[in-house]
């Protein structure tokens, strides 16, 4: 293994690891979900309203981590990125409550998802619940970004224990002895378990700030408050577009065939499938934090391309083999017209552990040369194309919705990374020719 390769690797497992811990967090959820009070209803509600309104809600901090990994170098950097992330903090909570306890739950749940009647006051305790996420959210991935450009990123992966620790407490102890319905114990294993683990972060980066930030010399040209806004809206916005796809997801699924069997079997074979996505998008800060290496392009280049084939690989061995059962049935605890629906649906997915790599490999070298506007262009792209086939699958009217959903996200997903390629090709031109040269990679030329 190249020097080049082994530090990439050292930087990205901790981090998939997180990744992959996390994603056991919605599988988790939705096994004990399936096997407590009105499990159909609970299962449809957090995927189909819960959780997906919590993602949008969040969606102006989520590329926080990005940025605090691209742009936190030292101090003064640190706190323009800070105070940004206490104002976004505080004023995606207050949404949050506000869409959560107010008429606006009926405007947005009932009018625009146009979720079936039944699961709507489920939805609407969920959702009460989660109320910390976003706030949560946006300081642990501030937080954690400091610590991977430091190189502390082994702090993330303990984070993530920390963070399914609090979910497994709850989890536990709520579908042992809380006779509640299974929204009430998963929304509040989420909310635990976020809120645990960003307050491990603001402790364990202490040390960082105190030393290696606060020592680290000044950087030229130095960071504005409004050079920074030019740099994240667009991340913001790339997420804030990305997420709509989910609660479009559930309102063109809940406008198709099986409508009810569609949402609840979504979070289970969404969360599956996280699985092997997460590790593919841990790539992304790692793209960030190691560019400043000779040749990175070709060695990160060469690293996603082995993880992207092992990825897909080791999926499609999944779904062909009745280990896709054991998960959807026995793991998961679906019913089983839903275990079938789910293993025939889970196929589509077979490109999506190799897109994550690919994706994060463009995007971590655009967020790293500071052109974020062409990763909102890829989003849009993707945004348009999931539409056209939720539209599609609405007006055929004749295929249960999951599958529709899941091809959207597909179809999405490829036409944003044929669009990433696209708008990258000159910058990854200029830092081979940097690499050649024997100057970083991310160094800038002439």
């Amino acid at each position: 293994m190249s020097l080049e390769t082994r530090r990439i690797f050292q930087t990205w497992w901790p981090l998939a690891f997180s990744w992959l811990l996390m994603g056991f967090e919605l599988p988790a959820v939705s096994a004990v979900m399936a096997r407590l009070a009105e499990p159909q209803i609970s299962l449809a509600a957090y995927g189909g309203v819960v959780f997906p309104l919590a993602l949008i809600i969040e969606a102006p901090v989520i590329m926080l981590l990005a940025a605090s990994t691209a742009l936190c170098r030292d101090w003064p950097s640190y706190l323009i990125v800070r105070r940004y992330m206490w104002g976004a903090a505080l004023v995606l909570t207050v949404v949050h409550a506000l869409i959560a306890f107010t008429p606006l739950f009926d405007l947005v749940v009932g009018g625009v998802i146009g979720a079936p009647a039944e699961i709507q006051p489920a939805a609407r305790i969920g959702l009460g619940i989660m109320t910390p996420w976003s706030g949560a959210i946006a300081y642990r991935r501030f937080q954690q970004g400091v610590l991977i450009r430091f190189g502390r990123s082994r702090a993330v992966g303990a984070g993530t224990l920390v963070r399914l620790a609090g979910l497994a407490t709850v989890l536990t102890v709520g579908g042992l002895f809380w006779n509640v319905p299974g929204i009430v114990v998963g929304a509040s294993a989420v909310a635990t378990g976020v809120t645990a683990e960003a307050i491990v972060a603001g402790f364990w980066v202490r040390p960082v700030l105190r030393g290696p930030l606060r020592q680290a010399p000044p950087v030229v040209p130095a960071l504005t408050f409004r050079a920074f806004l030019s740099f994240y809206v667009p991340l913001a916005l790339t997420s804030l577009i990305g997420l709509i796809a989910l609660p479009m997801g559930s309102a063109g699924m809940s406008r198709m065939p099986r409508a009810l069997d569609s949402l609840a079997t979504w979070p289970v074979l969404n969360g599956f499938t996280f699985l092997f996505r997460g590790v593919g998008m841990a790539f992304n800060e790692v793209v960030v934090a190691t560019l400043d290496a000779p040749d990175a392009v070709n060695a990160l280049r060469r690293f996603a391309r082995t993880a992207a084939a092992i990825g897909s690989g080791l999926y499609f061995v999944i779904c062909a083999t009745p280990l896709i059962v054991l998960w959807l049935g026995t793991v998961s605890a679906l019913p089983e017209p839903l275990v079938e629906l789910g293993r025939n649906a889970a196929w589509v997915f077979l490109l999506m552990p190799a897109h994550g790599f690919f994706q994060s490999f463009y995007q971590g070298i655009l967020v790293d040369s500071r052109k974020t506007r062409a990763i909102t262009e890829a989003i849009a792209v993707y945004l348009a194309l999931s539409a056209v086939v939720l539209g599609v699958g609405i007006v055929w009217g004749r295929t249960p919705g999951l599958y529709f959903g899941l091809a959207s996200v597909l179809l999405g997903a490829m036409g944003q990374l044929g669009w990433l390629r696209f708008r990258v090709a000159k910058e990854l031109r200029r830092r081979e020719i940097a690499a050649a040269a024997g100057a970083p990679s991310s160094a800038v030329l002439p």
